[in-house]
């Protein structure tokens, strides 16, 4: 059994009497381990040894260095790829094969940060363009912060967490990360593996336990320069509220739509929507939720979509054949069964899925819907699509944009004038055209507006968000 508690500098700090937080296989509720909850003292003294080693360590470290320990990182990685991605399966119930895609994304995201360490460029500004400006030279150079924390979900507990620490590792910066609870142990085998990748002790503590607990402490500490979270935007904003006077990047909540107009390759809109409907059991936060078709293919689509939901995989996460397993707790398909309960109450019609069993709720479509539903309006983070029909573009544009959201989406069209003409109205972060919104890679901007966030992820826009830029002016004497 996995039994962890926090690490500080060179040091694990498991000792005296502490709370104790079990970590559960989703799929089969055994216990696979637990953590031993950090106290608010050793949070604080986490962000203080983080502080001394960007001070004596990071903040002078050369870039190639830098690039170096995330490099060897990527390879240690990727030979372990088979390790990680069990890991996944049971402490998240990911099935195996997507769990293995996210181990090769998270070395991806390594191999990004290592060349992003050295191409941390800064400009030279000519200064005589302003009067009294001649014989003098101005430079400006990007520049580490210091200490970052980082907060991090339970959905994509590899990946999301090195969209934190790599870049800020890239940047010379150092981390305290506070993982998911429910996922911690990939987050202490990455410390473990970055270790042996020769980064020093300090430059990223981990602090487990409870965010009840311990984060007020962490984004609060005068010390901390940066606050990174992703996850609810009940927590995020109240993080925002706390970090007052630091940097602070939000990744929320969102419930994406797709739009499918009537000349779209509807087999391609299909596949699009399987994926991003259902992978990881609906818990992504740009999953496809809101899916809206021309009322001309209306029939047909649904016909498609309908057939192949219902023939996926349910069951065992570790088996190879298994394409839909457990959501991340039972109250969590219980809170999403009672969503498609009440929506059905209100006039919804489910047309496949619907049912519970367990922590496993069946992949569900549901139709008939109306926007004030939860499974429309709010995030449903659970493998649960709601379709429906549209007329025109004008009527799709004013659906998709009324939501407290706008996270990312995707339009299906042949027609690319009609495709950047949405894209430009969509109030959204990110739109992808002939693809579902569920698409990301590591490198693009990713990022929201209105109530999906603030600030901008990505690994080059990571960076840039973890430093700050330096002026340096030169008179030229004669």
């Amino acid at each position: 059994m996995l039994r962890y508690g926090s690490f500080v500098g060179n040091e694990e700090l498991k000792n005296g009497d502490r709370k104790i937080i079990e970590v559960l296989n989703p799929y089969d509720h055994n216990k696979i381990g637990e953590i031993l909850s950090a106290t608010k003292e050793e949070v604080s003294l986490a962000v203080e040894n983080a502080h001394e080693v960007f001070q004596n360590t990071m903040k002078t470290m050369p870039a190639h260095a830098r690039s170096l320990i995330l490099r060897k990182a990527a390879v240690l990685l990727e030979e372990r790829q088979e390790q990680f991605a069990q890991l996944l399966v049971k402490e998240a119930g990911k099935p195996i094969v997507e769990a293995r895609g996210e181990v090769g994304r998270a070395i991806q995201v390594l191999q990004f940060a290592s060349e992003g360490a050295k191409n941390l460029n800064g400009e030279q500004i000519v200064l005589d363009n302003a009067i009294g400006g001649e014989s003098q030279l101005g430079l400006a150079k990007r520049v580490p912060i210091g200490v970052i924390a980082a907060i991090t979900p339970f959905n994509f507990p590899l990946n999301l967490v090195l969209h934190k620490v790599a870049p800020a590792i890239a940047a010379g910066n150092t981390i305290v990360l506070k993982p998911a609870e429910k996922t911690p142990f990939s987050s202490v085998a990455l410390y473990e593996l970055l270790k042996e990748a020769g980064l020093p002790s300090g430059a990223l503590n981990i602090v487990n336990g409870a965010g009840v607990d311990l984060v007020e402490t962490l984004v609060t500490h005068p010390l901390v320069k940066k606050v990174t979270f992703t996850g609810s935007g009940a927590v995020g904003w109240k993080i925002q509220e706390m970090a007052k006077g630091k940097k602070v990047t939000l990744e929320l909540g969102s419930n994406a739509p797709n739009i499918i107009f009537e000349d779209a390759n509807i087999d391609n809109a299909v596949n699009a929507i399987l994926m991003g409907g259902y992978t990881f059991a609906g818990q992504a936060c740009v999953s496809a939720q809101r899916i809206y078709v021309h009322h001309s293919i209306y029939d047909t689509f649904l016909e498609k979509i309908i057939d192949r939901v219902s023939q996926l995989k349910i069951g065992n996460p570790m088996e190879e054949s298994t394409q839909l397993g457990p959501m991340i707790t039972e109250d969590a398909a219980i809170r999403a069964e009672q969503w498609i309960n009440e929506a059905v109450q209100d006039g919804a019609i489910v047309r496949t899925g619907g049912k519970r069993n367990g922590s496993i709720l069946e992949p569900t479509i549901i139709e008939k819907v109306t926007r004030e539903m939860k499974v429309v309006c709010a995030e449903v983070f659970a493998p649960i699509i709601a379709v429906m029909p549209f007329t025109n573009e004008e009527e799709v544009i004013e659906l998709a944009n009324d939501s407290q959201y706008g996270l990312q989406a995707g339009v299906f069209t042949n027609d690319i004038n009609r495709a950047l003409k949405i894209a430009d109205r969509l109030e959204m972060g990110g739109v992808w055209i002939n693809e579902v919104s569920v698409k990301r890679y590591d490198h693009i901007p990713y990022g929201g507006v209105k109530q999906s966030g603030m600030g901008k992820e990505g690994i080059h826009y990571s960076i840039q968000e973890m430093t700050d830029i330096k002026f340096i002016g030169i008179k030229i004497l004669p």
